[in-house]
Order: C-alpha cells, then sequence, then structure tokens
C-alpha cells in the first residue's frame, strides 16, 4: 500500500515538473528571441566586414603590387635616405613612422600626415631610396570596413551600440543552447542533423539550432576578444585591469600621453595592455638622466634590457639598435615634440608578426639613446597574452588555414542570423501586423530566477545588464497594460 501511495505521488509531480520545464523554456525562448531581434543586424555586419578587412590586404597586394613591392638589389641604403627621399617628396608633411619591410620583395613604408590632415603611406624602394607613391590610410576598404566594424562610423556613440549587441549575443548563445539541449528521446533525433523532409518549420529550425551549437565556442571567442576593445566592459573593466604596470619602468618620467595614441584611429597598433599605459619622456636639454645604459639586471623582479644606443641618436641608430636587440619585422615610431620618444613596436595588433612571443615595445630616450622601457610578451597578464594571441586569430593573420576558417565561420553566423529571422516569418500569423514574441509564461516565480540572471549577467556586462532590466521591465509593466502594444508583440 505504502508502494502504491509512492507510485501515485510520483505520477502526481510529473504533470508539475513538465509544465516548469515548459515555463522555463518559454522563458529562454523569449529572451533570445528579444537578444536576437537586436542582434541579428549587428551580427550580420560584424561578419561582412570581418570578411572584408580579412581579405583587402590580399586584393591591395594585387591591386597596388607596383606601390607595394620591388625587385630585390643587394644591399638596401640606409633608413635616413629614405626619410629624406620621402621628406623632399612631400615637404610640407609630418613623418610619424617608418615600417621596416617584412620580406626582400617589400617596399619600405613611411607613415605620414599632410599639412591638410590627411594620413598617407608612403612607399620608397628599399634598395634605390627612389618613392613609388602614396596610399591613403583612411579612405581604403580595410580602414572604411574597421570603422564600421568598431563604431559604425557614430564615435563613441556606435561603439556603446555594437558593445550592447555583443553582450546581447552572449545572452544569445546561452540561452540557445538550453533550448537546443534535449530533453527527451523525441527531440534527439533532431541532434546535430538537419531533417529535410519535416517542413520548413523544422528544416530551419535544425539548421539554426546545430549550426549554432557547433560555432558557438568560436563565437564566443570572437565576442570576448572583440569586447575587450569596447569602451565600457573592455576600456573600464578588463582592460584596465590587465594594462601594464608602470613600476617596472624603475625611475623613468612618464607623461599623460597613453600608449593608445600611438594608434591611427580606429586601427590599432599597440598591444592591447599597453594602450592606457602612459608614455616614457624624454628629457630635453642636458639630456635624461633616466633609462639604462649599464649591463642587464633586475628591477622589481623584472628583468630589462639597460644597453642603449652608443654615439649619435637618430632614425638610423634606431632602426640599427632594434635589429641588434632581435626584432625581426617592427615599426618605428619617430618622437613627437621635444619629450617624446622613439618607439619601436613588434606585435600581433600591429600584424608585424604572428607569434605572440615575440611581441615587444621599446621607447628609447631621442637625446642619450637610453632604454626607458622595454617591454616583452613575458611580462603580459595571462589576459594579455591570450589577446596577443587570440587577435591573431580573429584577423586570420596565421595563413591560408586561418582565413579559411574564419571564412566558413563568418559565412556560418550569417546564415544562423538568416534562418532566426526565416524561423521568425514561417512562425508569424499571416495577414497580422505583429512582432510575434513568444508568449510569456504565467510562473512569476520563473521571473524571480530570471532576475537573478539578469543580475549576474548585468555586473559581468554592464550595457547588457540595463537594458535586460529595460526590456524585463517594459514586458512586465507596459505591455500587460497597454492592450495595443500587447498585440503588436503577441
Amino acid at each position: 500500500m505504502k508502494h502504491q501511495n509512492h507510485s501515485i505521488s510520483q505520477q502526481d509531480q510529473l504533470p508539475k515538473q513538465c509544465t516548469e520545464q515548459r515555463a522555463w523554456y518559454m522563458t529562454a525562448w523569449r529572451w533570445h528571441f528579444y537578444a536576437g531581434l537586436y542582434v541579428v543586424p549587428f551580427l550580420i555586419m560584424l561578419a561582412v566586414t570581418g570578411l572584408m578587412m580579412m581579405y583587402a590586404g590580399s586584393l591591395d597586394q594585387i591591386r597596388l603590387k607596383d606601390l607595394l613591392f620591388v625587385e630585390p638589389a643587394g644591399e638596401s641604403v640606409s633608413v635616413s635616405q629614405q626619410f629624406n627621399a620621402v621628406q623632399q617628396a612631400y615637404p610640407d608633411a609630418t613623418i610619424k613612422q617608418y615600417l621596416m619591410p617584412k620580406q626582400p620583395e617589400d617596399a619600405s613604408r613611411f607613415a605620414v600626415v599632410t599639412a591638410e590632415g590627411q594620413g598617407l603611406f608612403v612607399t620608397v624602394n628599399p634598395y634605390t631610396a627612389a618613392v613609388l607613391g602614396s596610399l591613403d590610410r583612411d579612405n581604403n576598404l580595410s580602414a572604411w570596413a574597421e570603422s564600421i566594424h568598431g563604431t559604425l562610423l557614430m564615435g563613441d556613440a556606435g561603439d556603446r551600440l555594437i558593445e550592447l549587441a555583443a553582450s546581447f549575443a552572449v545572452i544569445l548563445i546561452v540561452s540557445g543552447a538550453y533550448l537546443w539541449w534535449p530533453r527527451d528521446h523525441a527531440s534527439q533525433a533532431g541532434m546535430f542533423r538537419v531533417r529535410l523532409a519535416s517542413g520548413k518549420r523544422t528544416f530551419w529550425r535544425d539548421l539554426h539550432a546545430n549550426l549554432g551549437v557547433v560555432t558557438a565556442v568560436f563565437l564566443l571567442l570572437f565576442l570576448l576578444s572583440g569586447l575587450s576593445w569596447s569602451g565600457v566592459w573592455g576600456s573600464k573593466m578588463v582592460q584596465a585591469w590587465n594594462t601594464f604596470p608602470t613600476g617596472v619602468f624603475g625611475d623613468v618620467p612618464l607623461s599623460d600621453v597613453k600608449h593608445a595614441e600611438m594608434n591611427h584611429g580606429n586601427l590599432k597598433e599597440v598591444p592591447w595592455n599597453l594602450e592606457q599605459t602612459a608614455m616614457p619622456v624624454s628629457q630635453p636639454m642636458s639630456g635624461s638622466h633616466a633609462g639604462h645604459h649599464e649591463a642587464p639586471a633586475q628591477i622589481q623582479g623584472t628583468e630589462i634590457q639597460k644597453t642603449g644606443i652608443q654615439g649619435k641618436v637618430n632614425l638610423d641608430s634606431v632602426v640599427a639598435f632594434a635589429k641588434q636587440q632581435g626584432f625581426t619585422a617592427f615599426r618605428v615610431n619617430l618622437p613627437k615634440g621635444e619629450l617624446g620618444s622613439y618607439s619601436i613596436l613588434q606585435s600581433t595588433m600591429g600584424n608585424d608578426t604572428t607569434d605572440a612571443t615575440q611581441d615587444r615595445t621599446l621607447h628609447i630616450d631621442q637625446y642619450t639613446g637610453k632604454v626607458l622601457a622595454d617591454i616583452k610578451y613575458s611580462q603580459y597578464s595571462p589576459m594579455a597574452k591570450a589577446m596577443a594571441w587570440g587577435i591573431a586569430l580573429h584577423e586570420g593573420d596565421f595563413g591560408g588555414w586561418n582565413k579559411a576558417v574564419n571564412t566558413v565561420l563568418c559565412l556560418s553566423f550569417i546564415l544562423i542570423s538568416v534562418s532566426g529571422v526565416v524561423m521568425w516569418w514561417l512562425r508569424r500569423p499571416k495577414g497580422k501586423v505583429v512582432l510575434s514574441a513568444p508568449p510569456a509564461p504565467k510562473n512569476m516565480a520563473l521571473w524571480k530566477g530570471a532576475t537573478v540572471v539578469i543580475a549576474v549577467l548585468g555586473v559581468c556586462f554592464p550595457l547588457a545588464g540595463i537594458a535586460m532590466v529595460t526590456v524585463l521591465l517594459a514586458d512586465r509593466l507596459v505591455l500587460t497594460r497597454v492592450p495595443t502594444l500587447a498585440r503588436f508583440f503577441s
């Protein structure tokens, strides 16, 4: 008798468990729908502009080969001769940077800013110092795609909109995984396969769900690496805690100028963890007494190279010193003003190298040639190391296989977005102008649980948390009380 009562009690609990499970499913579906409503156009934009950025360089190499490549001819002339040739060809321009050729057939590049403020890359034959021509740094396919990808051409406002979309995309991934997860033998039949003969809605649902699950981890990595550049989650939370500690510079004086100012607009050249770090300064007149020119030593637990440039400090000696230090593909930023220093950069962020362990930033006093700061990969935080490798993968810098994988992923993200729109179109009521959001569960206890989830995600992703609270309040307080809005969203 007791065993029979126990069985009846279990049977009574089954409908309740099924009801709660269904309610949770509908809650996840509703949040998935709301997040997707905002994310879809941004995800398509990011995938398309990402593809443009990845292949723009290859297209430029074909289209502009006469400006970018030369015939190798023995020893190259001095960098100062090339510098002077650029200065003569563009007498009113200011030369900001020298980019060393990576291969014998590559032209040298000098980044200049004209009197009108236009940014150019002037290319030079390193074997003859002949100026080949110039490239507009801002008016090209790659720079245009980069600006849209990062800010929608809207500055900080665009950055916040994209950050919100990326944060909501994390919610999409979590809720989508919950919706996909099989709960019984019937639903397991649709795992990792697309049913072609079960109707349009089933086909698009299987395609959307299974493709989303397969690519979810990759999408999350893309999103987190992108969010690390964002204005709120990135610069205020993550990047700020991974900034290179200036204390290991020793007694070197620092300016109010940050490393980020060495970037060219939206084009990132400075390693991620250095952007918010202050720049060391040269000291004019008698020269700087800071910096180091003795043998290597330990300062605050970090080994730094204390050797400096012997003799006259100019672009030739700085380039020669960089090669002596083991730099292989690098760029040299010229001093800006009396307090500026020569800055030698080699990083995955600047596409100088694909080996993140070779990341290195070196600052040299423009008067004495002393090393003011020597920042190496080994000194990066774990997050900064992950970013150094991740950004190269993100941009497809590891060769053909990397570009192929990223291309497949970007096309998959576009297809996932399009299939989501198709699913909505097929399930919407015919002949009615409604949004057709999934119905809200009647169990208010579930919304209390959802509030906890919102709080956690809100701490991790502040903009998404604010938006989720807004949506939740609108859903529970406005839509239920305004019949016209309720009918549109129903």
